[in-house]
């Protein structure tokens, strides 16, 4: 995981910014709008389904283990799609190696294995952590 890899912003392509509410509901809420941004992307099915589960992981951990996710990015440019996820949290994420016996913590680890690369940005009053998918345009 590095931060040098952020994707750069382009002006022309804005992201879509989705604002979070402050309960159980923000993973299904965040999967909504990747599903609904995405429809025009070319994704296939097996994508669709990798970039959903990292975009409910992305969220579910900035939740447990960041400080109040206050936003979630999506943005596509140039045959990547770029899942951004905004919390209050000075701490970076931490990947961890989970034994099988334990039921969760896998959050980063699912989101490292389903993507091109992943990372973490500091930014005024918090971090996004970042994940990014490479997809070809529709046909």
């Amino acid at each position: 995981m590095t931060t040098s890899k952020m994707p750069q912003r382009m002006a022309a392509a804005a992201p879509l910014t989705v604002l979070l509410p402050s309960d159980v509901t923000a993973p299904a809420l965040a999967r909504r709008e990747v599903r609904a941004a995405t429809s025009a992307f070319g994704l296939d099915e097996a994508q669709l389904e990798d970039v959903l589960l990292a975009t409910s992981e992305l969220v579910t951990n900035a939740f447990e283990h960041g400080e109040r996710p206050q936003r979630f990015e999506v943005e596509y440019t140039g045959g990547r799609l770029t899942l951004r996820v905004y919390d209050t949290g000075r701490m970076p994420p931490e990947l961890r190696a989970p034994s099988p016996a334990e039921a969760r913590s896998r959050g980063l680890a699912l989101v490292q294995a389903l993507s091109e690369d992943w990372g973490f940005e500091r930014c005024p009053g918090g971090k996004y952590v970042w994940a990014i998918f490479r997809v070809s345009d529709a046909a």
